[in-house]
């Protein structure tokens, strides 16, 4: 990090009108935004610069996943006549060595290598910092600036399951740093992080189980946690759900979990569990309590709408808060924070027309409210759910395992949100994020002009499906 504009002998010992904890995507965000406006910023470093995402998160796993979709698609040609193929994993070390290769590549352009170009940013990293009346302390000293933002990020939470600490474990870090490829891993929860890391796993030619207290993706539709079960099974995956984690412990090299499943015990064995019930916020040593920032439940800061903890002063943004835990999502609430903390700024935070993906296979992307979540806000709902056998795009591809819900305001005909099961779901998604944000209505959505033959196309047929047959149209008729 010898390029970075670290604190030296020249650099300002105080008077900085901005001090930000942290230096991931949020926090660079925030330092950025206020450098930018020509404000002073002492961006204080904790843990890897960069953060989560291109260290230990999106890029790592993604890039991993990309690979096991080469596997896969070798390894599924076989449902078009005539093709025949195979593949396997050749060298998981060199596999795991060029993952690694990108990471630090990325980190170096669009991190460490963009400080000198903000010569309104001071790069601290002095270990551990403390929020303080006027600043931050760090390294023994004391930062003085009138607003601090807190992005300190988040990791890998550990359940509260007897006997865990003593099991062999991994968690999502952990796993894309093995030397080898297991034979077999449990899969602890079936959130998003769970069901993306298992199914890449299984494509490598591990044997998979994954087990949730609940049902897969819990907080998407139930049709689409369905579908994502059945998707699973039918590729070898054991889905264990609605299961109650009562023990964990070593057995000579390898791991077992005591669930209870319809009111039975089962054993359940594998090489390694894999923790992927939830992130934690980093929190520890900040001197929260302290200053009168308050956390919620999972140790999380408590933000309101313009980004401003319950101390004034003191703002938060990303994963270390209460708000939505995505790379995205800490960049742009940084930069309300930000804006609002030093530049004058009165700016609300809005997630309406946030869109999600899951990068599984088919992959599962939304925006907006979900059915039960419209009909909880007291509107009087409407729903279409259009299966994949209907668009002719998956017809063509030969695949037609997803979905595609929308939900819509049955008095308004407003969208309202709406999911997406479909293998090109993630690049679909933006396109019912837009009809969102700009008020559509279903009928607006059904007369739209798509292009044919296209996963989105989909996104048509399921708004022509709340007042019609669209099994009966014709092709490009709608």
């Amino acid at each position: 990090m010898d390029d970075l504009m670290k604190d030296d002998c020249c650099a300002p010992k105080g008077d900085f009108d901005l001090a930000v904890i942290g230096a991931g995507s949020a926090g660079f965000s925030a330092a950025i935004t206020a450098a930018e406006g020509g404000k002073r910023v002492a961006l204080i470093g904790h843990g890897t610069i960069g953060g989560t995402c291109v260290n230990v998160g999106c890029v790592p796993s993604k890039t991993m996943i990309r690979a096991a979709e080469a596997l896969h698609g070798a390894q599924t040609a076989h449902r078009f006549p005539g093709l025949n193929s195979e593949a396997q994993v050749a060298d998981w070390s060199a596999l795991i060595a060029a993952k690694d290769d990108l990471v630090a590549t990325l980190r170096q352009k669009k991190y460490a290598d963009l400080l000198p170009g903000y010569g309104g940013v001071t790069y601290l990293d002095e270990g551990p910092a403390r929020l303080v009346l006027g600043g931050v302390e760090v390294g023994g000293r004391r930062i003085t600036a009138p607003k601090v933002i807190v992005a300190t990020g988040g990791r890998p939470a550990v359940p509260d399951i007897p006997g865990i600490q003593d099991a062999p474990t991994l968690d999502s870090t952990s796993l894309l740093e093995l030397d080898r490829l297991p034979e077999s891993l449990i899969f602890l929860g079936g959130g998003y992080i769970g069901v993306e890391l298992a199914q890449m796993m299984a494509w490598m030619g591990t044997r998979v189980t994954i087990v949730c207290r609940s049902r897969l993706l819990p907080r998407t539709e139930p049709e689409v946690s369905r579908a994502l079960t059945e998707t699973l099974r039918a590729e070898g995956v054991a889905v264990v759900d609605g299961a109650t984690y009562d023990a964990a412990r070593r057995d000579g090299a390898r791991a077992v979990l005591t669930v209870t499943v319809d009111g039975a015990d089962r054993d359940l064995t594998a090489d390694r569990l894999v923790l992927t019930t939830g992130r934690a916020a980093n929190t520890e040593g900040l001197g929260l309590a302290e200053m009168g920032v308050e956390t919620d439940a999972r140790g999380a800061i408590r933000v309101g709408d313009d980004m401003q903890t319950t101390k004034a002063g003191i703002f938060a943004a990303g994963d270390v808060t209460d708000r939505d835990q995505f790379v995205y999502m800490a960049a742009y609430g940084a930069k309300l924070a930000s804006r609002n903390a030093v530049l004058g700024g009165a700016e609300r935070y809005d997630n309406a027309a946030m869109p999600w993906v899951v990068f599984t296979d088919p992959q599962v992307a939304g925006v907006g409210l979900t059915e039960a979540q419209a009909r909880a806000a007291g509107h009087d709902v409407k729903t279409s759910v259009l299966t994949l056998d209907n668009v002719p795009r998956a017809l063509a591809a030969r695949d037609t395992r997803g979905l595609i819900k929308l939900v819509a305001d049955r008095a308004t005909d407003r969208l309202l949100g709406g999911v997406i099961m479909a293998p090109e779901g993630a690049d679909s998604v933006q396109t019912l994020a837009m009809a969102l944000k700009f008020g559509m209505t279903t009928k607006a959505l059904g007369e739209t002009i798509f292009p044919y033959l296209t996963t989105v196309e989909g996104l048509k047929l399921a708004a022509q499906t709340f007042d019609k047959d669209v099994a009966k149209l014709s092709c490009c008729a709608g």
